[in-house]
């Protein structure tokens, strides 16, 4: 997420950091470095200007001027001023007469399904009764990946591709109402901003049902794009909030960036991958953290207490500080690990020096490198998993050939291995039982 802009906000913020006191020259330099990244970035054009003029203004001031840091001032007033420009977080609006309809709206292919499902997903797991409804008859199989998808996570599907979307909805409402469900979540079909007919089809689903949010799911590959789009639906059906979809690529993210400034919509939810958890609660301070590369740990935990086996993590600590712990525990924790998602989502949450020491590793090599010690691993007999000192020569090349890797490879991964119990023992010598309590 943002890995191009993170990545000149880190050699600005770098040179920055050189120098003692700081000339009006020398904040001048900056701005101009920092307006050219974010115009890069599909920022638009008129959020920049203000954004650099409010950092400006206060660099230039009382605050730099008499900073015991100046550089770290600097960098503090450009992290606040794009927390400013990004918008405070607003909440999902759930109050009022149940069902509460959340309906999504957007262009083909914006991942308005995906998003559905994700959303329902979220709200299932904080206590709410959620169904679906698939308001879109026109895209081939868009009803069919809505139904996989709501199997998957335990969630009703109302849907019936030979009556109208207003009439389908009328009727999910209706069941919804029965059934005791506190949620209904419209998925409505692929349009553009500029086809009337199927805009008034929203307005006539909105009238029936009257959503408590309108959400426009928008595709932050897109760029400066986005602004008129969502201008264009807020026009028709006055929107409530945005979530931007596949965030986790390398996007420019500009849109992310000016949407608010631009259109006045906020920033619900930003989706960070393709898994059905891949949705997060839309926090400004903690995405302009990641914008300057300072990382998201508040993030990175949440990430870990959804994915990680809480009882499997102690168990793996509780061997670690032992010095019990055997190959099959490094395979084990290297999959809870990939449960977390992608090599990249994990380094683009890291921390100052962890994150600016991620960047320097290529994240594709880095799933390689986990996926091939998986695979070695799992060539290994259980015994050889648990007792790694009898692998020798030809057991070595047996289990090359079975991973599909080079003996040498093998070596590298039990050095690793040895390296990281060594490490362990070490710990334990001096004072494990606190690094036992940590872990619990």
């Amino acid at each position: 997420m943002f890995e191009s802009l993170s990545g000149r906000f880190n050699s600005i913020f770098d040179q920055l950091r050189r120098k003692g006191k700081l000339s009006e020259d020398d904040v001048d330099s900056v701005m101009r470095e920092v307006k050219l990244a974010l115009l890069e970035a599909d920022v638009h054009y008129s959020v920049v200007k203000d954004f650099i003029s409010r950092v400006k203004e206060r660099a230039i001031g009382f605050e730099v001027s008499r900073a015991l840091n100046p550089a770290q001032q600097v960098i503090k007033i450009v992290n606040e001023e794009l927390i400013h420009t990004l918008g405070e977080p607003v909440s999902l609006e759930l109050k009022g007469e149940k069902p509460r309809v959340l309906m999504l709206v957007g262009l083909q292919g914006a991942g308005k399904t995906t998003a559905a499902a994700k959303l329902a997903n979220k709200l299932r797991k904080n206590g709410e009764r959620v169904m679906l409804v698939g308001a879109d008859p026109y895209r081939p199989a868009a009803i069919d990946q809505l139904s996989i998808l709501a199997e998957r996570i335990n969630v009703p599907l109302i849907a019936d591709k030979n009556i109208s979307p207003p009439d389908i909805v009328m009727k999910a409402y209706d069941k919804a109402q029965k059934g005791g469900y506190s949620i209904l979540i419209i998925d409505t079909a692929g349009r553009s901003q500029l086809d009337p007919q199927l805009m008034t089809e929203l307005d006539q689903i909105s009238k029936k049902v009257n959503p408590v949010e309108k959400l426009l799911v928008v595709d932050s590959m897109i760029g400066q794009e986005a602004l008129p789009i969502a201008q264009g639906f807020n026009d028709v059906l006055p929107l409530t909030g945005l979530i931007f979809t596949k965030m986790d690529g390398d996007a420019r993210g500009g849109a992310a960036i000016s949407i608010r400034s631009v259109v006045g919509i906020p920033i619900k939810f930003i989706g960070t991958g393709e898994g059905i958890d891949a949705l997060e609660l839309f926090d400004s301070k903690r995405l302009a953290s990641r914008i300057l590369g300072m990382g998201d740990i508040v993030g990175l935990i949440e990430k870990a207490e959804l994915s990680l086996d809480k009882e499997e993590a102690s168990k793996q600590a509780q061997k670690l500080v032992s010095g019990s712990f055997t190959l099959e525990d490094f395979s084990s924790q290297l999959k809870q690990i990939k449960k977390m998602g992608s090599v990249s989502q994990i380094f683009d949450m890291l921390p100052g020096q962890l994150g600016r020491a991620a960047n320097q590793i290529n994240p594709n090599e880095a799933e390689d490198h986990f996926a091939k010690m998986g695979a070695i691993i799992d060539s290994m007999t259980p015994v050889e998993r648990r007792r790694p000192e009898i692998l020798n020569a030809s057991r070595k090349r047996r289990i090359a050939r079975g991973s599909g890797t080079e003996v040498q490879d093998v070596n590298k991964l039990l050095k690793q291995y040895k390296d990281a119990k060594k490490m362990m023992s070490m710990l334990k010598k001096s004072g494990g039982k606190g690094l036992k309590r940590l872990f619990n």
